[in-house]
């Protein structure tokens, strides 16, 4: 079939429904409310209070980050900083996705049941409940995607080439959010040549929106360049240190099932088979797009959660396959149970997992809920051990560490603390003195882990050094180490529970030792 055969068939028009905005409203609200009510009930999380440290040095460029992240929490602190004011940023950016999602089913030719099953899917998913509960890219990541997607599916629905100018304004606006956006150009690049859509390599239009992306990206690109490509050893440097949990192409794909949660897997899987091959087939593109994600992320040895953001588009085709199937059933047409039986289990997988995956419970409460279910948080980094997971552990302990570094402080003659500086070895660390240190009349820490060891170094050389983070081997460096404290919570990862050293006399200069401090990992 010529590509002009293709053409006229890729951009048929097919019947879009009517939206049903109190459903994408209730489940909007719904979505900003669960993750509301558990804003304020840990604590900061690691990433968070480093986010906090990057909005104070707003720039083109992070070692580890895209520039985007840094403005989210610069709006943060305009807006007081607290810890829930930092939450409702991703919280408002999962209720976007949840009805980002209903957009999708609804574009894809799908009714209120649809946008209704797509939305509750999206509304439960495990990976999802958590990254819309602190600020993190990945919170903001599927909005980005899924609109590039949204773009796709309007351009094959209708013909309208220009709208590949908005097409590269997101994947623009998705490089400063994170920079595997790089990989689902690339993913999206391959799977438009594979299908009839590569007729629009022909048109201006999608040059067009190449440039509008990559002109959007360059002065990110710029910083990169000018700081010698710091993502890239950042990288090259958890492969050689082995940092991450390396899986296998079995065991990557057996974990994006359980992210999205096994009993939900029936539905996505519909989608993606509805888009290679039945009904929805005139946007195989989108099903070879995922193909390709997950073949690149399984090259890249990638964590589970990186690939997270493609599947609202999955979940809404296999919502509107699922609606258009149990349609052409003899046994459910016109009959409300089908319906409200799948509908039902859905709510009751949410129901069961809310408690289990936002910090609702007390911490022990919420590790015995986990136990009673059967939940086990996969470990994504080899060195990380605590409690809870992660994702939870790493909220505890910073306001105690901000205390028993002050108390150290405190305790020093006026003549000392005037010649002490706060070391300290990683970024969590760094952004509990800087962001909850103020109040307790704390100076800014000195550290030099990932962006920290651009900013700059210490403006002097200092007489004491209160360290955390760091080993016995302060002793090459400091005629007098001894420890003042042992930080210790019972709740908090194990890598933060250590001594906190009081150092005096430095037997060299920290600030020429500074270059050789830098670690970025």
């Amino acid at each position: 079939m010529s590509d002009r055969q293709d053409s006229t068939l890729e951009t048929s028009r097919w019947t879009v429904q009517p939206w049903d905005w109190r459903l994408l409203g209730l489940l909007v609200g719904l979505k900003l409310l669960l993750h509301l009510l558990s804003s304020n009930a840990y604590g900061f999380f690691r990433d968070e209070l480093y986010f906090l440290d990057c909005a104070r040095h707003m720039g083109w460029g992070y070692v580890d980050d895209a520039p985007l992240i840094a403005g989210y929490a610069k709006v943060a602190s305009w807006l007081g900083g607290s810890l829930p004011v930092v939450r409702l940023l991703p919280a408002l950016a999962g209720a976007g996705t949840v009805a980002l999602s209903m957009v999708l089913a609804r574009q894809l030719g799908g009714g209120r049941f649809a946008q209704l099953l797509t939305g509750l899917c999206i509304l439960g998913v495990p990976v999802f409940l958590g990254m819309d509960s602190i600020l993190c890219v990945g919170a903001f990541e599927p909005l980005f995607w899924m609109g590039c997607v949204a773009v796709v599916i309007e351009i094959v629905r209708t013909g309208n080439s220009r709208l590949w100018l908005w097409f590269g304004v997101l994947a623009g606006l998705g490089l400063e959010n994170k920079y595997a956006m790089l990989v689902f150009g690339l993913a999206a690049l391959v799977a438009i040549l594979l299908t009839p859509l590569r007729r629009e390599l022909r048109r201006p239009w999608f040059w067009a929106a190449g440039f509008l992306a990559m002109l959007i990206f360059l002065p990110t690109l710029l910083w990169q360049i000018r700081h010698g490509y710091p993502l890239l050893e950042d990288m090259a440097n958890i492969r050689r240190l082995g940092k991450n949990v390396v899986l296998g192409p079995w065991a990557f794909i057996r974990q994006q099932i359980q992210i999205l949660h096994p009993l939900l897997f029936p539905i996505w899987f519909a989608g993606l088979c509805s888009l290679l091959f039945g009904r929805q087939s005139r946007l195989r593109v989108l099903g070879l797009l995922y193909l390709g994600m997950l073949a690149l992320m399984m090259g890249l040895h990638a964590k589970d959660y990186y690939l997270a953001a493609i599947y609202p588009m999955l979940f809404a085709a296999g919502a509107v396959a699922v609606e258009d199937w149990l349609a052409r059933q003899a046994w459910s047409r016109g009959r409300l149970w089908p319906k409200a039986t799948l509908l039902t289990a859905v709510v009751a997988v949410t129901a069961v997992l809310i408690p289990a995956l936002l910090p609702l419970l007390s911490p022990g409460q919420l590790l015995a809920y986990q136990q009673a279910i059967g939940l086990k948080a996969d470990k994504l980094e080899v060195h990380h051990e605590g409690p809870l997971d992660q994702r939870l552990s790493d909220q505890f302990g910073w306001p105690e560490l901000a205390d028993e570094v002050a108390q150290i402080y405190h305790s020093l003659t006026p003549e000392e603390r005037a010649n002490t500086a706060i070391y300290a070895a990683n970024y969590g660390e760094a952004g509990a003195i800087n962001h909850l240190g103020p109040v307790r009349g704390l100076p800014r820490a000195i550290c030099a882990h990932q962006a920290h060891s651009l900013w700059a170094p210490p403006e002097r050389d200092y007489s004491t050094y209160i360290c955390l983070g760091c080993d016995e081997g302060l002793s090459r460096v400091f005629e007098s180490v001894q420890v003042a404290a042992v930080h210790h919570h019972p709740w908090g990862m194990e890598e933060e529970n250590r001594p906190i050293y009081l150092c005096r006399k430095p037997k060299v200069s920290i600030r020429g030792l500074w270059p050789t401090l830098k670690h970025w990992n």
